[in-house]
């Protein structure tokens, strides 16, 4: 690790008189798994759309993959990957064709999406559903599938929001697997999720509280300053004092 991915400085965004995300600083390393907690109403999607260029701050300073948040959105933009829970596939088109649709998105020369498309479809397994359409096929394969296509131009950096939510513990490792196997191929990620047994796989984690982060360190640690045996009990003690809650 050693060279900055992200780097924030009292990032600020308010809404009129309601402050979002209140003077966050912190920094996530090249390689590192990253987890961005906290409970509904914490901040974080605000913290995130300003990291992933789709939201202006308020104050502060950040830069993401070497690009300003203010000044250089749309660069921010070409050399990141995002996956959400709510979105990331189009369910009406083929395994294929969202391969083929996203590559071009990411602007990969024809000759090498079909490559890419490929070796997808053979690390995933998906060889016999290649040719269905996404909206049938079940919601653990679309995971991993979206997950492969937001890393499929190879980004530095990949900000996945919640992308868990919903799909079976076997499949949720499986995920996991994929996560690891990007960040040793030099793949740093931002992932916010609700599974605290999730955060126990994060290199470090940040915890938001009413738009502050109250915490940040390695699970170890964190379980440690706070005497917890488990990242439940830290998160519990931390969230226990949120005032909001939406």
């Amino acid at each position: 690790m050693g060279d900055k991915v992200i780097t924030t400085e009292g990032l600020t965004k308010k809404f009129g008189d309601f402050t979002a995300v209140d003077n966050i600083t912190f920094d996530v390393e090249k390689g590192e798994i990253f987890g961005f907690l906290g409970a509904n109403g914490a901040g974080k999607t605000t913290a995130m759309r300003m990291l992933c260029g789709l939201s202006i701050p308020s104050g502060g300073k950040a830069t993401v993959a070497g690009y300003d948040v203010y000044r250089q959105t749309e660069k921010i933009k070409e050399n990141i990957g995002y996956m959400s829970q709510k979105f990331s596939l189009y369910e009406d088109l083929t395994v294929i064709e969202n391969i083929n649709f996203f590559g071009g998105i990411y602007k990969i020369p024809s000759n090498l999406i079909k490559k890419k498309s490929d070796e997808v479809i053979e690390k995933l397994g998906l060889q016999p559903h290649a040719k269905k359409l996404v909206g049938s096929i079940p919601l653990g394969w679309k995971q991993k599938l979206a997950f492969s296509v937001a890393i499929l131009h190879e980004p530095g950096l990949v900000f996945l929001d919640e992308p868990t939510g919903g799909v079976d513990p076997v499949a949720r490792r499986q995920f996991w697997d994929l996560i690891y196997e990007a960040a040793e191929r030099g793949i740093t990620v931002f992932i916010t999720t609700h599974y605290m047994d999730e955060a126990e796989y994060c290199d470090r984690i940040s915890i938001m509280v009413d738009g502050r982060i109250d915490a940040l360190g390695s699970p170890t640690a964190l379980k440690k300053q706070f005497s917890s045996d488990n990242m439940d009990e830290v998160f519990y003690r931390l969230a226990r004092g949120a005032k909001r809650t939406e």
